[in-house]
């Protein structure tokens, strides 16, 4: 864990959008060099929010949904063995598991499916609609006690996607 704190300077007008994308005073962001430095700064903090953390400042930044999405799955080997490798509109790859676990929650407003994946430190990517649907073509049922579970398998961890009350 890194425990240098430097000075918070602030909000700046910065956004991530649903999409991934990142805007700067309502421009998007095109250089994807700039994007992927501002994304090695960002932090999500104890507070709930989003700040991009140099060593010598921090500021503040707007966040629609998760900062990063998922735009690619691959899929390796089969039930408990099976790895499923998740990568971002930035090329960061990671494999579910449990450093990077899988949640499926309801979206507040839409009550649609919201699946995303932890990133790295607490940073969660959005898994895209057209992966989320590859991912529940790879799921699994099984009865519990109350209901039945659907779920996948990656890198030794069950992730429920959801379950269906007979």
């Amino acid at each position: 864990m890194h425990l240098w704190d430097p000075p918070f300077c602030g909000d700046i007008d910065m956004l991530i959008s649903r999409d991934g994308t990142w805007f700067h005073e309502g421009s998007a962001i095109r250089r994807p060099a700039m994007v992927s430095l501002f994304a090695s700064v960002l932090k999500l903090e104890a507070d709930g929010d989003f700040y991009l953390v140099t060593p010598i400042e921090k500021v503040r930044i707007r966040v629609t949904d998760c900062p990063f999405v998922v735009v690619k799955m691959e899929s390796t080997g089969n039930g408990r063995q099976q790895k499923l490798a998740f990568t971002t509109t930035l090329g960061e790859t990671v494999i579910a598991g449990i450093n990077h676990p899988i949640e499926v929650t309801t979206h507040s407003e839409t009550e649609e499916p919201h699946p995303s994946i932890e990133i790295r430190n607490g940073l969660r990517a959005l898994i895209n609609r057209a992966v989320f649907y590859r991912l529940v073509e790879l799921a699994i049922e099984f009865d519990s006690d109350d209901d039945s579970i659907t779920g996948v398998w990656s890198d030794g961890k069950f992730f429920q996607l959801g379950s269906i009350v007979p």
